[in-house]
């Protein structure tokens, strides 16, 4: 699929959260481009900023506590960043929607599913109230809810996990949206349901031509999914390349430590698992020095006191790291 068209470019995004015990750095100058058809990985351990990136740039950070500190998200011409609340809310669900992680909250438990899905598509398409119904039902049967007629008038709780989640999908395309922003929409699901969940989510960009972001903290699921990755640490993108080259060349010891944390078939001999030692940063100061450092067994007396930026390792493969990992040498 053509990929030409760049639908989405965040420049220096920061964002932060004034708590009692202080300022959390959040998100530390986050920047990535999004293409038409992509779908990018943003993979990353628990609060990392995976999600709080995600919900910067649609507007759904709480002000107060958080604040976005600096920086730009460009969708066709237009900074997200700098939209009033209407204008933002004209963007949301019609042309960006998120997919969240726990179908259970996400979802309104005292509307039926069918309410849910149809009231994006009279706010944003104007649709009547019967033209709604009728394309709801065609969402579900999309998402492969089975007997969608009849389970239109269901409430939340009636449906499965997985069909939970499948209907947040569906609430999610309404509109048919330009980007698709996905965030562990099957953590809380039992495998098979997650093959098939991101089976319908390939289908789903092909048969649309949306471009996807889908946040995890498996690496596997990126395997079979995404075209690039992008690897988060600290508030910060400490790795970026496409899907093949990063999992053939990882470059940034946390990326390294979490590949070498999965289980792998291709080896002839058992390898035993890695774990990576020490715990994440605590994000009440803004990391001067490379936040990975602590936990990283190449580092080097520049890491303590400065923290690089992405620097250019392969054709389209970048890392932040002052050591090249593969001869353990200075870069």
């Amino acid at each position: 699929m053509q990929t030409s068209e760049t639908l989405l470019t965040v420049q220096g995004l920061e964002t932060q959260f004034n708590t009692p015990d202080g300022v959390v750095y959040a998100v530390n100058g986050i920047s990535f481009t999004l293409k038409d058809g992509q779908i990018i990985g943003l993979v990353g351990e628990s609060g990392c900023g995976k999600s709080v990136t995600m919900m910067s740039i649609l507007g759904l950070i709480p002000c107060p506590p958080g604040k976005i500190a600096a920086g730009s998200a460009v969708f066709r011409g237009r900074d997200l960043l700098k939209m009033k609340s209407d204008e933002m809310r004209s963007v949301r669900g019609s042309q960006i929607s998120m997919v969240f992680q726990d179908s259970m909250t996400a979802l309104n438990p005292v509307l039926t599913i069918g309410r849910q899905i149809t009231e994006p598509l009279e706010a944003h398409m104007g649709m009547s109230r019967a033209k709604a119904n009728k394309r709801a039902v065609e969402l579900l049967e999309m998402v492969g809810i089975p007997k969608a007629k009849d389970r239109i008038s269901d409430y939340p709780h009636q449906f499965s996990g997985g069909m939970r989640q499948r209907a947040l999908i569906a609430m999610a395309l309404t509109c048919e949206p330009k980007i698709l922003i996905a965030d562990e929409p099957t953590t809380a699901l039992d495998v098979t349901i997650q093959a098939q969940i991101i089976e319908l989510v390939k289908n789903l960009r092909d048969e649309l031509g949306m471009a996807i972001i889908w946040i995890t903290h498996d690496l596997g699921i990126v395997a079979g999914l995404a075209q690039n990755v992008m690897v988060m640490y600290g508030g910060f993108i400490i790795e970026k390349a496409p899907v093949k080259e990063l999992y053939a060349y990882p470059s940034h010891p946390y990326t390294i430590g979490l590949l070498g944390s999965l289980p792998r078939m291709d080896y002839d001999q058992p390898q035993r698992l890695v774990s990576i030692d020490g715990s994440p940063p605590i994000l009440l100061d803004k990391p001067a020095s490379c936040p990975f450092a602590p936990r990283c067994p190449y580092v080097i007396e520049r890491c303590k006191i400065e923290n690089p930026a992405l620097l250019d390792v392969r054709p389209e493969h970048q890392a932040a790291c002052w050591v090249d990992t593969q001869t353990r040498r200075a870069r």
